[in-house]
């Protein structure tokens, strides 16, 4: 109850906006350089660039880079997205927002004011600042020659949504641009969603292919492989992604990104189905519970787990 509480100020009342601001400011102080060396990827006419943002957030700002027009997904500190736009020299012509909470949207209005012509989307059902294109679910949009498609993937918020670029024509593969969804072995909390609307969305994203790359909302990687060694300890894919990324952290690298066909060979809320996860967290199957009735029982009983380990 106390955390409902928590969520319902910061994300209804303007208590969440000045909770926002202040982790700004703290962080700006703190990282002066962004907590993380992030990692450009580039394939053909795209680059993308990952600004980390806050104590442990990504933006993400996607160039085609043959008419310097650009996106930028999540813009949570405006100045430092800003930085990057004109280092880059692009012009940018929106903002992919994924939800509504401050830490992914706090910087909509500034930078709407900065480039008058940007439009924002993002789903009708979450309150996104300064919204202009709302996106149903499988919706595309064009940013010069780079698309993307919006996917709905309710759980976190109501109106979640999670944007795939489709790199086939450059030569690469499909990037999803998570947001809250799914991180680096983890998934995001379940605010605003059942854990069958989560699961659904998971598994949406899963769909999308193993050689598609994940690029998350946060960095997490540490916590959240630390947390899925307790629960399958002999997990060698996942002994080997945590040693990687304890000595990227070491070096204060980013661990971005990562790929689906990866995740799901670790990351226990896409491993819902797995014999291995049942018996560590010692559930079965009962009879009739349909399949995916189960698998959303056990995503349930993970979630409670993250969140308690979280908590100590």
């Amino acid at each position: 109850p106390a955390t409902i509480t928590r969520y319902s100020l910061y994300s209804r009342t303007r208590l969440g906006y000045l909770f926002y601001k202040r982790q700004v400011k703290k962080a700006r102080e703190r990282y002066p350089h962004g907590h993380s060396v992030p990692q450009p990827m580039g394939f053909g006419a795209v680059k993308i660039l990952p600004i980390p943002v806050l104590s442990n957030n990504y933006s993400y700002l996607v160039i085609d880079t043959s008419s310097r027009r650009a996106a930028v997904v999540d813009p949570s500190d405006p100045l430092a997205v800003q930085a990057v736009i004109e280092e880059e020299g692009v012009l940018l012509e929106a903002i992919l927002c994924t939800h509504k909470h401050w830490d992914h949207s706090g910087g909509n209005a500034a930078l709407c004011q900065q480039h008058g012509s940007c439009k924002v989307y993002g789903s009708a059902l979450d309150a996104v600042p300064e919204l202009t294109n709302a996106l149903a679910h499988k919706e595309r949009l064009r940013v010069g020659c780079l698309s993307f498609e919006a996917l709905a993937t309710p759980g976190h918020t109501v109106g979640h949504v999670a944007y795939v670029l489709d790199a086939a024509p450059f030569g690469g593969p499909p990037c999803l641009f998570s947001g809250d969804l799914l991180f680096l072995a983890g998934c995001g909390r379940l605010f605003e969603g059942s854990p069958e609307t989560m699961l659904a969305s998971l598994d949406a994203a899963v769909g999308l292919g193993e050689d598609t790359l994940l690029w998350p909302g946060h960095e997490y990687a540490l916590e959240c492989l630390g947390f899925a060694r307790l629960l399958e300890p002999d997990n060698p894919a996942l002994e080997r992604k945590l040693r990687w990324a304890a000595q990227r952290r070491q070096d204060g690298r980013s661990t971005c990104p990562s790929s689906l066909g990866e995740e799901q060979s670790y990351n226990p809320f896409l491993r819902t189905h797995r014999q291995e996860l049942h018996e560590a967290l010692g559930l079965a199957r009962s009879r009739g519970e349909s399949r995916d009735a189960f698998r959303a029982r056990v995503l349930k009983e993970v979630r409670r787990r993250k969140d308690l380990y979280k908590g100590t």
